[in-house]
């Protein structure tokens, strides 16, 4: 059955603005971003951190608001559950999880959340309206003094206009009940400036029990002088709710094989890959932030300033094991999280002269504390049975750090950082389980020696330390604590070259051991201990603009990442991320008779991965194709056309394997490869008017 709310946005939606909206003036004119990343020879500090730019995002259909990050390269983006819930990260031989060892933040407002209900770090991406960002700045290993906790693998900030390139209205429809609809522009109020936007979305998706999610939010942001000396204050809310089709066992999905070891198990009932086991699985979150950021330059330093409060709420019931725990109720777990989250930045930064060579010296403090309710619940049908844990807890976190970057000579430069960071964890358990107090800190250095044999090449050497922290309910555990602060150590070398005309090529060659990869279980409310761990890998990106309207780009990455301490289980990471590719080819500002059509296709492919710690289960590869087409209908409106999953391959967007029961199968459960499809194909129509 279809709401007045469902058909209200199904009337209501959009598509990119693609070829409509250019990007927005650069906020800083010795940093041009056109496109992906512009030119950052002699301004990155390795090969593998840049920008990527308004003109590049919109190139790129998507299909959930977390993929504008999988424009980095090397990085993938899956859903394993309902459309509300934050994605999955997949970079340098990581599984990520929900965000622990990648540091995300939008405007410099940390996203990732310590000590989640659901898991460390877990960074939600859903409350972004993709049209208002203006650029994406990454940066990937421990080799930057201004990232601090959960940055071991990279870092991401998303940028948003401060004023807009044009007011637009943004309306798209689709299969499997999708609506959306978008406005947003920028009003003038004499020197200074009012963005505003906001977003309604609808998606039931292909599920048997469609998603019914119903999506809003909201952003106003006043915006006075410009990004070398001015201010912003800004706000935004999120709201939303829907249902969850989670993994699901192969062997309860028709036509698929066999389970590992389940011969003499006996056949369950069969649903289709779009079906569910708990059809009550779902959730609600909310997320309501006020910022403020102010800069201000002089001839010789700048000062950059910024505070941030937000609240964050979530409620998730999800279940994962089906019949395995509990026969009769099932094992649905429910995940409760409530915080109050404060914290600000401040950066000084000057140029002076360090034995008589140019020198920029930063000096920079990054404050933060978390306020956090949280439960986990046994729950059936989403109606508590009984309590597992519920906790209050604190996290203050205070980090200084300073870098120096100092210009040797016209072909070598050096950036030098070192970041400290101390944290205070305090956690009462108000039902079974520990609660305590610790306060641990860590000092993190870092090196980079930046070599330019040729104008427009670079050649890399970076070396970094950094660390995530654990969840604050396993560091206080009396029982096996989990290590506060994990330290990560890395080694990279890099090359960076625009030698050939309109190609822009970077290449990593990278290492990085972790002491340890102990997390919290937030699905289970116990610690689950892993050893250290080293990864290596390779990652070659390139961007080719042959003519002012074709764009080619081709991302391929490859790691390596096993356990050091030679577990008796074996040495294999699971979920560890081995290979992608992710390439596009992209037909824009045409001239002539077809200067009113654009067009796109782009590949992702996933690579297989061990599941299992001996190797012995893997994933299967999963390969997508994307294909867009614009056409403007006049100067202020176009029209577009999106088919994801252009082959309808039969893929998934994330496979676990784990122990599991269905009702009537043996008591101990069955092992099997739980899989959580990608959508198949989907067609979504647009209109963008700008005016």
């Amino acid at each position: 059955m279809v709401s007045g709310f469902q058909r209200a946005l199904f009337a209501l939606a959009l598509a990119s603005p693609c070829r409509i909206a250019c990007a927005a003036p650069p906020p800083d004119p010795a940093i041009l971003v056109i496109g992906r990343a512009g030119d950052l020879t002699g301004i990155a500090a390795s090969a593998s951190q840049g920008e990527v730019g308004a003109a590049d995002l919109a190139l790129r259909p998507l299909l959930r608001p977390g993929e504008l990050v999988e424009q980095v390269p090397g990085v993938i983006v899956t859903q394993h559950s309902g459309s509300g819930k934050a994605n999955q990260y997949f970079l340098r031989g990581f599984n990520l999880d929900h965000g622990t060892d990648l540091a995300v933040s939008v405007d410099g407002v940390p996203v990732n959340m310590p000590s989640h209900a659901h898991g460390q770090g877990y960074a939600d991406l859903n409350f972004l309206i993709p049209e208002l960002v203006e650029r994406i700045d990454y940066k990937k290993g421990p080799y930057y003094a201004e990232v601090g906790d959960f940055g071991s693998a990279g870092a991401f900030d998303l940028h948003l206009y401060d004023t807009m390139p044009q007011r637009l209205l943004k309306l798209e429809g689709g299969l499997f009940g999708y609506g959306r609809g978008v406005i947003a522009g920028t009003q003038a109020l004499g020197p200074d400036r009012l963005l505003y936007a906001l977003e309604l979305e609808h998606d039931d998706g292909p599920w048997a029990k469609g998603d019914d999610a119903q999506k809003i939010d909201g952003v106003l942001r006043y915006a006075s002088g410009d990004a070398r000396n001015g201010w912003t204050l800004t706000a935004m809310a999120y709201h939303d709710r829907w249902n969850s089709t989670d993994q699901i066992p192969d062997r309860a999905i028709a036509g698929a094989p066999d389970p590992v070891g389940a011969a003499a198990a006996p056949a369950p009932d069969l649903i289709s890959r779009w079906g569910e086991i708990d059809p009550s699985d779902g959730g609600r979150t909310g997320r309501y932030a006020v910022s403020a950021d102010a800069r201000w330059s002089g001839d010789r330093s700048s000062t950059h300033v910024s505070i941030y409060a937000l609240h964050y709420d979530l409620d998730l019931f999800s279940d994962f094991t089906y019949f395995l725990d509990d026969p009769v109720h099932g094992d649905q777990i429910e995940q409760r999280d409530r915080r109050w989250v404060f914290g600000g930045h401040a950066v000084e930064t000057w140029r002076h002269r360090l034995f008589g060579r140019p020198s920029t010296t930063t000096v920079g403090l990054d404050l933060r504390d978390d306020a956090i309710a949280n439960g986990l619940y046994h729950s059936a049908e989403r109606r508590r049975l009984s309590v597992t844990a519920v906790n209050h807890v604190e996290e203050t976190t205070v980090s200084p750090f300073i870098q120096n970057e100092t210009r040797w000579t016209g072909w070598m430069r050096t950036v030098l950082g070192l970041r400290s960071d101390a944290i205070r964890m305090s956690v009462r358990n108000f039902v079974g389980g520990d609660s305590g107090k610790v306060s641990r800190a860590i000092v993190s250095p870092k090196a980079a020696l930046v070599f330019r044999p040729w104008q427009k090449t670079e050649l890399y050497l970076d070396y970094g330390q950094g660390f995530h922290s654990n969840d604050a309910r396993g560091v206080v555990s009396r029982l096996d604590p989990a290590t506060a602060l994990p330290k990560s150590e890395g080694e990279e070398i890099g090359l960076r070259t625009t030698v050939v005309s309109g190609l822009r090529s970077e290449l990593s060659l990278w290492r990085l051991h972790l002491a340890s990869e102990l997390v919290w279980d937030g699905d289970a409310g116990t610690n689950t201990p892993s050893g250290p761990t080293t990864r290596y890998g390779i990652e070659f990106a390139n961007w080719y603009d042959p003519t002012p309207w074709l764009t080619l780009d081709a991302d391929y990455a490859w790691s390596h990442a096993r356990f050091t301490d030679h577990e008796p289980a074996g040495n294999h990471v699971p979920e560890a991320l081995v290979s992608t590719f992710d390439g596009g080819i992209a037909v824009h500002d045409l001239p002539g008779r077809y200067a009113r059509w654009s067009a796109g296709l782009r590949l992702r492919y996933f690579g297989p991965r061990p599941l299992t710690q001996d190797g012995a289960v893997r994933s299967k590869a999963t390969t997508l194709l994307y294909a867009d087409l614009g056409y403007r209908l006049s100067r202020r409106i176009m029209l577009g056309l999106t088919v994801f999953n252009l082959l309808d391959s039969r893929a998934s967007d994330i496979d676990y394997f784990y122990t599991s029961r269905l009702p009537g199968e043996p008591m101990s459960g069955v092992d099997d490869v739980h899989t959580h499809p990608s959508e198949p194909r989907e067609v979504r129509a647009s209109i963008t008017a700008t005016f």
